[in-house]
């Protein structure tokens, strides 16, 4: 087999373009997910029942069932029930006009709210109790203490699990391309058909995720490191 470099490094510069729209659906998501991934973290750490069960079988729906499963119901369903209420409203809408990439940060952000709820409740349970009962001692609220004290600490203790699932994010997008959307992996896969040349197209979004997913972990490690010196500094001024 014979590799066809004028084409690998051309398409590899076309799927270079195509890195702020991976980026996009990343941090997108990952934005629309934070609040949802947070109340469903705390509904199951104090228990609340109902939304406890409720968050539960979410959660347990989601980690269970392949993405791409989610994908095609998402991208399958959605555009004919918005397309239903449109018409019921009376509005002149056209949904099928609707830009692809808004149902991927639809699908990708439920996603990882199911996997950022899981990351934020084992870090909010890691933060010892005691110190929430310090804080409320001293006259502090409840959001006061968990802004102050559990929150912070939490974050520290949240990071490393947090760049864990960008990066996972960032490889699941990937699958974007299902729902017509140019990011790496459609670019390389459109341009692949015209000559089939999938090894060299494969070969370009190989090296390209990995130097995405490493400045991404480099990235989060210095957030780390920043956070973790700011803790000992106000330690040490306490």
């Amino acid at each position: 087999m014979q590799l066809d470099f004028s084409y690998l490094i051309r398409t590899f510069w076309l799927c270079v373009k195509a890195i702020p729209v991976t980026l996009e659906i990343t941090i997108v998501s990952l934005l629309l997910a934070l609040i949802p991934a947070l109340l469903i973290a705390l509904a199951r750490i104090h228990k609340i029942k109902v939304l406890d069960q409720l968050c539960r079988i979410f959660v347990s729906f989601i980690r269970g069932t392949p993405i791409v499963l989610q994908i095609l119901i998402v991208y399958s369903i959605m555009p004919s029930l918005l397309n239903s209420l449109v018409k019921s409203a009376g509005w002149s809408l056209n949904v099928f006009e609707i830009n692809p990439v808004v149902y991927a940060f639809v699908v990708f952000g439920i996603n990882s709210s199911a996997g950022l709820s899981e990351v934020f409740r084992s870090a909010l349970t890691s933060v010892d109790r005691g110190q929430l009962e310090a804080a409320l001692s001293i006259g502090e609220t409840h959001f006061q203490a968990f802004r102050r004290v559990v929150f912070p600490q939490a974050l520290v203790s949240a990071l490393p699990n947090l760049c864990s699932t960008t990066v996972i994010l960032i490889k699941n997008t990937s699958l974007a391309f299902m729902m017509t959307v140019r990011e790496i992996t459609g670019v390389a896969k459109i341009e692949a058909a015209y000559g089939y040349n999938y090894v060299e197209s494969y070969i370009d979004i190989f090296i390209i995720y990995i130097f995405v997913c490493l400045a991404v972990e480099l990235i989060f490690r210095r957030i780390e490191r920043s956070l973790v010196f700011a803790g000992v500094r106000r330690a040490k001024t306490n």
